[in-house]
């Protein structure tokens, strides 16, 4: 009994840990038709993949890259070969990072461009719709940047890697008090109902 778990506990199989059982030139190749296959599934399927992802988007992407890990290392789990897709995925991704950064039209054809989705305080409803963003999503993104509703921002535009821009509008003197009043008056009237809390909680003790 004791000679079999010091067997399971000290034996190492080097050769399956370093030799791939598949070929070199397959360990190069599966990666790269997978690495394009991504890069041009989610150019189609739009920006919001790469940022304002909802819990559907999530549990795509997360399933996504369980679906294709086989299709990457094959029947292959050696470090070796692990090493060698690494290199291969690394290598090309610096080459196409270099043809993108010398290239602007490749770049605009692989990245895409960006969209507006607000212009001169208007909602650009083609943009949102062609990248599936709804006004909610749109007021949430907003509300991250500091900004409490669309009809302050002047422009919003969406960039390739799926970020949200606000521009807010120039607020006159007379918008800015008015905000700042409100602020205060909503402020006072939280104080206020707090103060008839605490009260009402003295006088039933």
């Amino acid at each position: 009994m004791l000679q079999s778990i010091a067997k399971a506990v000290f034996s190492l199989d080097l050769t399956g840990m370093w030799i791939p059982t598949l070929s070199i030139i397959e360990k190069i190749i599966r990666p790269l038709i997978i690495y394009f296959f991504l890069i041009i599934a989610l150019r189609v399927t739009g920006k919001r993949e790469m940022s304002q992802i909802n819990t559907f988007d999530f549990i795509v992407l997360l399933m996504l890259s369980n679906v294709i890990q086989n299709s990457i290392i094959g029947n292959d789990s050696s470090i070796t070969g692990g090493i060698i897709g690494a290199i291969s995925l690394l290598g090309t991704n610096y080459f196409l990072q270099q043809i993108l950064y010398k290239n602007k039209k490749i770049e605009d054809l692989v990245v895409g461009e960006s969209d507006y989705l607000i212009w001169n305080g208007r909602l650009n409803k083609k943009a949102l719709e062609k990248n599936l963003i709804s006004t909610k999503d749109l007021m949430m993104a907003a509300h991250k940047q500091g900004i409490p509703s669309l009809d302050e921002v002047e422009k919003a535009e969406l960039d390739p890697n799926g970020e949200i821009l606000f521009i807010a509008k120039n607020q006159t003197p007379e918008s800015k008090n008015y905000t700042e009043i409100l602020k205060r008056i909503e402020k006072l009237t939280y104080e206020v109902e707090s103060l008839k809390a605490s009260i009402d909680n003295k006088s039933k003790k």
